[in-house]
């Protein structure tokens, strides 16, 4: 551990232009991707995430994220160090901040739909990232219906096939795909910067309230994606939504189309997790298809 310590300090101090000489480290829990530890030398602390040196490209994409995000000047994100790879091992070297669960929730809301205002022409992204520890693949595309069937849902689909998950999972799946511009009929929505994983671990707030997103899976879509998932697992205030909608309407069809969205976090779920969420899927695409008739 200590060369790789040692290491990680150098590339600190190269990357701060002051010397760093860690004195201690504390584990961070809650991750279930990345071995994750905050190191610190008495004055200064940074966060600091590993992987097994293969998947250093899951840094490099996080680091794209998060500058991007950060060009956006919207909500706050941590600040990339350092990243690379040592001793065997991938790093990313982040900002440490001290968040905690509560704070003001309507200015993260405000703040995320001033992000979903920076667009670009097509859906997509410059790279690839990852969901989880799922490859998400991000190749650009002109049309939005032809984005989700082909580089979200169809994929997780795929992934489902090659994990075992057949029969009427595909069979319905492959009906959705079919019918998925029945859910836009009258809705066209501009290439918004998403976070792209906002679910409610993947926010919180400084001491004075100033709201932080990480860890995301950034990408050019529907900027209904990311209020899908808020609700998808919960942990976001009243006062966040509301606030959104304040500062930037929802269409009305945004209450079947979430389902749709989630799907593939269901999707991505069953495959990376097993247990129940193929089942769920399952009855996430027959309420879908049913929306349909």
């Amino acid at each position: 551990m200590k060369p790789f310590l040692d290491a990680l300090a150098d590339a600190i101090a190269a990357a701060t232009g002051t010397p760093f000489a860690p004195q201690s480290t504390r584990t961070a829990h809650g991750g279930d991707i990345s071995d994750a530890f905050t190191l610190s030398d008495g004055t200064r602390s940074f966060f600091v995430k590993t992987q097994p040196a293969a998947r250093l490209d899951m840094f490099e994409a996080e680091a794209a994220g998060l500058a991007e995000l950060a060009a956006a000047q919207a909500v706050r994100v941590p600040a990339v160090v350092a990243y690379g790879s040592v001793s065997g091992r991938a790093y990313l070297v982040l900002e440490a901040l001290p968040l905690g669960g509560r704070g003001d929730a309507a200015r993260l809301g405000h703040q995320l739909a001033q992000q979903h205002r920076v667009t670009t022409a097509r859906f997509g992204g410059a790279r690839d990232n990852w969901i989880g520890s799922t490859p998400q693949p991000n190749g650009w595309l002109d049309d939005w219906v032809a984005f989700w069937r082909a580089r979200r849902l169809g994929h997780q689909l795929a992934l489902a096939a090659q994990n075992g998950y057949g029969g009427a999972l595909q069979r319905d799946g492959e009906a959705l795909l079919a019918r998925l511009d029945g859910f836009f009929s009258a809705y066209r929505p501009p290439p918004s910067l998403l976070h792209g994983d906002l679910w409610g671990g993947n926010h919180g707030f400084l001491d004075d309230g100033t709201p932080v997103i990480f860890d995301p899976a950034v990408y050019y879509g529907d900027r209904e994606c990311d209020l899908a998932m808020s609700e998808l697992f919960g942990g976001f205030a009243p006062a966040f939504h509301a606030a959104y909608r304040e500062a930037w309407p929802l269409d009305a069809g945004y209450a079947v189309r979430k389902h749709l969205y989630n799907l593939y976090h269901v999707l991505n779920h069953a495959n990376l997790f097993g247990g129940g969420y193929a089942a769920q899927a399952q009855r996430m695409i027959g309420g879908l298809l049913a929306e349909l008739r």
